[in-house]
């Protein structure tokens, strides 16, 4: 994304639109997940149904105590099986680094646009992140995090042009993926209204913005709005913005990865709200 110089999560949305998935990881439905982060956090979460865990004998000593109690939460896997990192590897995209360890589990619940309003109002503070079109789900899952760190309502992502919450987006999300609904709608510009008609305010990044980040107020309910690296907002969605700002970079910088971008937007939302 260009810019001018100067509590466990337990629902998320599923989408219709399917892209191609990496071998050994089932795309809406039960599939592997693996790095310790994000294992533990998935065993973690209620809402996750669990159904088979794989770990090497080197990183079942290494987590013990805390991986002993979360299989005990979860007797749907029954015992944890030892095997070597080759044979999870066998079940991962190439090149997954896993850590020595995999589970097999069930996607989240959902949460649909109207549940996270209605929530949002109840609260009535609290900041999303809204994603438009940015695919790569390394992106995705490093927004996810950041937002779990910030204490997110939600990260919005389009239905299409988004990635499916795959293992990849899990990894990348290092447990954020349990922590902050991933929810998923069809149309940006009428999601954006049906937020400003429960009270958000939407800020949109723009690098030729006028007004810096650092000096945009930001109070109550906040949606903060990035499009992807170098094509931006689209239009109709830089239009459904209450106002734009650009994050302030030295000179020769032009440009931030959308997900260092977000997580400055959360950093400034957080120092004011």
């Amino acid at each position: 994304m260009k810019h001018k110089h100067r509590k466990p999560h337990q629902k998320k949305i599923s989408s219709g639109h399917r892209s191609t998935p990496a071998k050994g990881v089932k795309i809406g439905g039960t599939g592997w997940f693996y790095g310790v982060h994000t294992v533990m956090a998935a065993l973690a979460n209620p809402q996750r149904r669990c159904h088979r865990l794989l770990i090497t004998p080197e990183t079942r000593r290494d987590a013990a105590a805390r991986l002993e109690k979360l299989i005990a939460k979860n007797p749907s896997i029954g015992a944890a099986k030892e095997t070597t990192r080759a044979d999870i590897s066998k079940l991962l995209p190439e090149g997954a680094v896993h850590q020595g360890v995999a589970l097999n589990a069930d996607p989240l619940p959902e949460t649909s646009l109207a549940e996270l309003c209605s929530e949002a109002q109840l609260a009535g503070n609290g900041v999303t992140v809204i994603l438009d079109q940015v695919s790569d789900p390394h992106n995705v899952g490093a927004v996810l995090r950041t937002a779990a760190a910030f204490g997110a309502l939600a990260v919005i992502v389009t239905e299409r042009h988004a990635p499916e919450a795959t293992a990849t987006l899990a990894k990348a999300a290092s447990g954020g993926l349990e922590k902050v609904p991933l929810v998923r709608v069809g149309n940006l510009s009428r999601a954006m209204k049906e937020l400003k008609d429960s009270g958000f305010w939407c800020l949109g990044l723009d690098s030729q913005a006028e007004q810096s980040l650092a000096k945009t107020p930001m109070k109550g309910l906040t949606a903060l709005v990035l499009g992807a690296e170098g094509r931006g907002l689209r239009r109709l969605v830089h239009e459904s913005c209450d106002l734009m700002a650009h994050i302030s970079l030295e000179n020769g910088m032009e440009s931030l990865n959308v997900s260092n971008a977000a997580a400055i937007a959360l950093y400034e939302h957080s120092r004011r709200s």
